[in-house]
C-alpha cells in the first residue's frame, strides 16, 4: 500500500525507528522515511487528532495506538470528530483513516492493560469496526481498511502476533463477509480474534460429547455485521452461540444475540448462548486471570452443558 500510494502514512508511539511495540511496522521507517512513518509523543488524543487532520488534508493515515487500553484518552476525537465529520458535513467530507490497535488479555498485564473494547466502537454510528483473527484477515483486511474513504477502527489481539499463520491468497477478500471456517449442521458458533482459535480447539470435545457437528463462523467486521452469513447458518443448525473475550454485561456479544433473537427467533430450537469474559477487572494473578476469560476447556464445558439442558 505504501509503495503504490504515497498518501498512506503511519503515525504512533514507537512505530518508526523502533518498528512498533509488537514489531508490526518493522522496516517501514528505513524504507519510507520519517515523513511517512512518524514517531509521536505519548499523546493518544493528539495521535488521532493529527490523523484526522491528515485525512482532511488528503492523506490516508494509519494511526497506531499501542494498545486499546490507551485509546480511551482519544475517545473524544474518535467519537465526536472521526465518526461524525462525514455526516455533519452533509457527506462533503471524506475521512480515509484507520486507527489500528491490539486488545485483549495477554499474560499478566493486569486490569488496565487487558481490556477488550469492541463494545464501545461498534456502538458509535459512523465508525467501521474490523477485526483480524488470522494473517489473511490482517493482510487483506488492513489493505481494504486503508482503501476505504470512511474511518475504520482495526482491532487485533496481542496473543495472535506470535502465532505462526499462513496468508491465503485471496485477492477478492471481502472483510464485510464472514468466513465459515468449519462447516457443521447442528450448532452455529460465531467468534473472532483469539476466541476464534480457542473455539476451534473446543470443537472436537463438543462434537464428541454431544454427538453433533458444529459450524464455526469467523467475523472480519463487527460493524457492519454480516447477518446474512449468520442467518443462513442458524436457519440450518437452529442453535446459536457466540464466544467473545470481553466482559459479558453490555457486550458486543449481547448485541449480536439481540439481532439473532429479533430476526431469527422462530428458527431457533434453543435460546442463544453467550460465552464471554467475567464482569470483573482482569486480575494480575495468572490463575485468576484465566478464570476471568473463556478458555478452550470452558468453552467446551459451557456449550456441552447448554446443549444437554436444551435437548441436544
Amino acid at each position: 500500500m505504501m509503495e503504490r500510494d504515497e498518501t498512506v502514512v503511519i503515525l504512533g508511539e514507537d512505530v518508526g525507528f523502533y518498528g512498533g511495540n509488537y514489531r508490526v511496522t518493522e522496516g517501514l521507517y528505513a524504507k519510507y522515511g520519517e515523513k511517512r512513518v512518524i514517531d509521536t509523543p505519548i499523546a493518544e488524543n493528539s495521535i488521532v487528532g493529527n490523523a484526522i487532520g491528515m485525512a482532511l488534508g488528503g492523506l490516508r493515515p494509519v494511526a497506531e495506538i499501542m494498545t486499546v487500553n490507551f485509546i480511551l484518552i482519544a475517545m473524544d476525537q474518535i467519537v465526536n470528530q472521526m465518526a461524525k465529520l462525514r455526516y455533519m458535513s452533509g457527506g462533503k467530507i471524506e475521512l480515509p483513516m484507520v486507527v489500528r490497535t491490539p486488545q485483549g488479555v495477554s499474560k499478566q498485564l493486569a486490569a488496565q492493560h487487558s481490556q477488550s473494547l469492541e463494545r464501545f466502537f461498534t456502538s458509535v454510528p459512523g465508525l467501521i469496526t474490523m477485526v483480524a483473527s488470522d494473517a489473511t484477515a490482517a493482510y487483506y483486511g488492513l489493505k481494504k481498511a486503508i482503501e476505504l474513504d470512511d474511518p475504520v477502527i482495526f482491532l487485533e489481539h496481542e496473543l495472535l502476533y506470535p502465532m505462526k499463520m499462513e496468508i491465503q491468497k485471496r485477492e477478492s477478500f471481502d472483510p464485510f463477509r464472514a468466513d465459515i471456517v468449519k462447516e457443521g449442521k447442528d450448532i452455529t458458533v460465531v467468534s473472532y480474534l483469539k476466541m476464534l482459535h480457542d473455539t476451534l480447539k473446543a470443537v472436537p470435545v463438543i462434537e464428541k460429547e454431544l454427538d453433533v457437528s458444529v459450524e464455526v463462523i469467523n467475523l472480519h467486521s463487527l460493524n457492519p455485521l454480516d447477518m446474512e452469513t449468520i442467518a443462513n447458518s442458524v436457519k440450518k443448525t437452529k442453535r446459536f452461540v457466540i464466544v467473545t473475550e470481553e466482559p459479558k454485561t453490555g457486550s458486543f456479544a449481547a448485541e449480536v444475540v439481540s439481532k439473532v433473537s429479533e430476526e431469527l427467533f422462530y428458527h431457533l430450537d434453543a435460546p442463544p448462548l453467550r460465552i464471554c469474559g467475567e464482569d470483573v477487572p482482569t486480575p494480575y494473578n495468572r490463575k485468576l486471570e484465566l478464570l476471568s476469560i473463556p478458555t478452550p476447556e470452558k468453552i467446551a464445558q459451557q456449550i456441552v452443558y447448554w446443549g444437554r439442558e436444551h435437548g441436544i
